[in-house]
């Protein structure tokens, strides 16, 4: 079973959560792909640029500087140094963009209702899994951020969620593929601060159910949403779960 990880910020901004999860990402045994955010650096480069920072619903509004600062944020810093420090451990890691080889086509998002700027909203069928396929048969784990292109020479921020979504349905059509989602949390939880109020089991009723009470909200949407359409495009198993504890049975399933 191909296995594919997204990371968050609160991950990457965490130099010990990030290095005990690609620790145990290294040692995972067969194909495997590493989708990574990195939104909280993102965030304090623009601050220190003087580049306001908008959200709506956990996702970035994109003016063309904040698109030029994730782009050199995430396909650049943080990308490359997951890369190395994954080689470093014996993982043969190649870091990518959506952008690199064309593999993940987007198209810039609707400025209706809401002017996102320079957000992509990705063509899942237009993704190539040929080449997620060709890297993994050849011993490369590609390690994705979360950056698409237009096709016209255009980057697109992209949310990273769902680069991981799309990415997991591209290899569910070759493979059996489980997609887990790792944050800072055991999954999602009754209460953000009781670890012992997760909620074991979600479905598409269940997420209305908890997004209308605001259980689920903000950057959780997103990454609920896509888990949702993963599965019903035929990717075995989405978890939502702690980075900590990736090799255990604790977290959200998503059905």
């Amino acid at each position: 079973m191909i296995k594919v990880f997204k990371i968050g910020g609160n991950v990457v901004d965490n130099d010990e959560a990030l290095s005990r999860f690609l620790d145990d990402f290294a040692a995972i045994e067969g194909e495997k792909v590493l989708i990574h955010g990195g939104g909280k650096l993102a965030t304090r480069l623009c601050q220190q640029l003087g580049i306001e920072t908008r959200m709506v619903e956990g996702r970035r509004i994109t003016d063309r500087d904040t698109l030029d600062v994730c782009t050199m944020v995430y396909a650049g810093l943080i990308n490359k140094r997951i890369v190395a420090a994954l080689n470093a451990r014996g993982c043969k890691a190649l870091g990518l963009s959506g952008a690199d080889a064309g593999v993940i086509p987007a198209r810039k998002r609707n400025p209706e209702p809401i002017d996102f700027g320079y957000v992509g909203d990705i063509e899942g069928d237009k993704v190539d899994h040929a080449f997620i396929q060709h890297l993994l048969e050849n011993g490369v784990t590609p390690v994705f951020c979360a950056l698409t292109h237009d096709g016209n020479g255009n980057m697109l921020n992209t949310n990273a969620d769902s680069v991981a979504s799309s990415v997991a349905i591209a290899a569910a059509r070759f493979a059996p593929t489980q997609l887990v989602f790792c944050f800072e949390k055991d999954g999602v939880l009754v209460d953000i601060d009781d670890p012992d109020s997760l909620i074991e089991t979600i479905n598409q009723a269940t997420f209305d159910d908890l997004k209308a009470k605001g259980i689920i909200a903000a950057g959780m949407v997103p990454k609920v949403t896509g888990a949702l359409k993963a599965v019903s495009q035929g990717v075995t198993e989405v978890v939502i779960k702690n980075s900590a504890n990736i090799s255990n049975n604790r977290g959200t399933t998503i059905k």
